[in-house]
């Protein structure tokens, strides 16, 4: 219990740390001026070229999503993610070590030793392909819909609804996360980094009030035209549980037929079954999930 202890005040003191050296530090690795320079640059090309002309530069909902942006990115983290993802990995390895294992001994192969690129490349396919599987367990299993709802809760799509989401998704995805790439090992800060910004820039771009596709490429990146799909109110009646899974790729939702883009999704309605009743406020959003059954 006691080195549980010390991970929580650790984990806590670390990011504060962290966190406030981000803010008062600029370098190029920087995740909250990452985050704000990819939102403006998603945001102006929104303003630049909208899809949706009718819809206002500051839409509706704008302002609660860009406080779930920040919330969900940065204060998350220091309020429970971190001591979870110690917490987990300390008691994956304490569990291994008790039947004689060790996470190295799992590992199949090292990327350390592959190329960059090839390294990074491997990181960025098997993260998205598991982060796919796990979007589609959101909406597969009822207790993780509930959680799943409020980022589906949106009505008029832009580029801060991408990070619009309960702090619980997180931890179920991070928690199937860690297993693999921990099998795995060797991804360095300077892999995750890249990886990281990749995938808030695609997964802003997803969001935005953009209509683009990106030509033949459409079939191997998620896209706003294919997203929007993902959102829409009225499912196919053979896929109920969702379709266009994707997070930064496409083409899993193609291989494992998955995908559904009937005809230019602009101005579809977006939401769920009863989403009327679903809370408009922060705190009862995050509520939601405790007070409904699966």
């Amino acid at each position: 219990m006691e080195k549980y202890l010390n991970i929580f005040f650790e984990s806590y003191k670390g990011y504060f740390n962290y966190l406030w050296r981000e803010i008062t530090h600029f370098h190029w690795e920087n995740y909250f001026y990452g985050l704000i320079f990819v939102s403006l640059i998603v945001w102006t090309l929104e303003i630049i070229f909208p899809w949706r002309k009718n819809q206002k530069i500051f839409r509706k909902d704008f302002w609660l999503d860009t406080f779930y942006m920040f919330f969900n990115f940065f204060l998350l983290n220091l309020i429970v993610l971190i001591f979870l993802s110690n917490a987990t990995e300390a008691l994956f390895n304490d569990l291994l070590a008790k039947v004689g294992f060790s996470v190295e001994s799992f590992q199949v192969f090292d990327v350390a030793t592959l190329p960059f690129g090839i390294g990074l490349l491997l990181f960025f396919l098997i993260s998205d392909f598991i982060q796919w599987n796990t979007h589609r367990l959101l909406h597969r299993l009822p207790f993780l819909w509930n959680f799943h709802k409020l980022h589906h809760s949106v009505k008029e799509m832009g580029f801060a609804a991408h990070l619009r989401y309960h702090w619980m998704e997180p931890i179920v995805y991070k928690s199937l996360l860690y297993i693999p790439l921990a099998i795995i090992g060797g991804f360095d800060v300077e892999a995750v980094a890249i990886v990281h910004f990749s995938a808030l820039a695609i997964g802003h771009l997803n969001h935005a009030n953009l209509g683009w596709d990106y030509g033949f490429l459409k079939y191997i990146f998620n896209n706003p035209k294919m997203h929007i799909w993902h959102h829409a109110r009225v499912l196919p009646k053979k896929a109920q549980y969702g379709v266009n899974f994707g997070i930064s790729l496409s083409v899993w939702d193609y291989l494992f037929k998955t995908n559904h883009i009937p005809h230019d999704g602009r101005d579809i309605d977006l939401g769920f079954e009863d989403d009327q009743n679903f809370p408009k406020k922060f705190i009862s959003q995050i509520l939601y999930p405790l007070k409904t059954k699966s």
